[in-house]
């Protein structure tokens, strides 16, 4: 069992930036693939960001690319450094773990994903 607990939403002004958190209790923690998903009212939770165990490797959605950036470091956690935001970056934004083989594929899926965390909100005002 891994237990996600998110961190650092708000509400901000077009153009703000915000920094997510993502903290996990596991004790190996290196062996988990990360992601970050956002869900909207009324629309299907959508794929944002993704790095790899050990941080070999990080995606992103194109509708984020070069404003979103995601890291992690050795001590459970994983960030989403958000830039530039706009107002349809308006959503709940879930913290996710997937582990079991080291496979090269598939991180913008959310079936994917065996653990999630419970959300952080971010609102984006025009």
């Amino acid at each position: 069992q891994v237990q996600l607990v998110e961190s650092g939403g708000g509400l901000v002004q077009t153009g703000g930036s915000l920094s997510l958190s993502c903290a996990a209790s596991t004790h190996t923690f290196s062996n988990y693939d990360m992601g970050w998903f956002r869900q909207a009212p009324g629309r299907e939770r959508e794929f944002v960001a993704a790095i790899t165990r050990f941080g070999r490797n990080t995606y992103s959605s194109d509708s984020v690319k070069g404003r979103f950036g995601i890291s992690r470091n050795y001590n459970n956690k994983v960030y989403l450094q958000i830039d530039n935001l706009r107002p349809e970056d308006t959503a709940v934004y879930y913290c996710a773990a997937r582990g079991g083989p080291d496979e090269d594929y598939g991180y913008s899926i959310a079936g994917e994903y065996s653990y999630w965390g419970q959300g952080t909100q971010v609102s984006v005002s025009s």
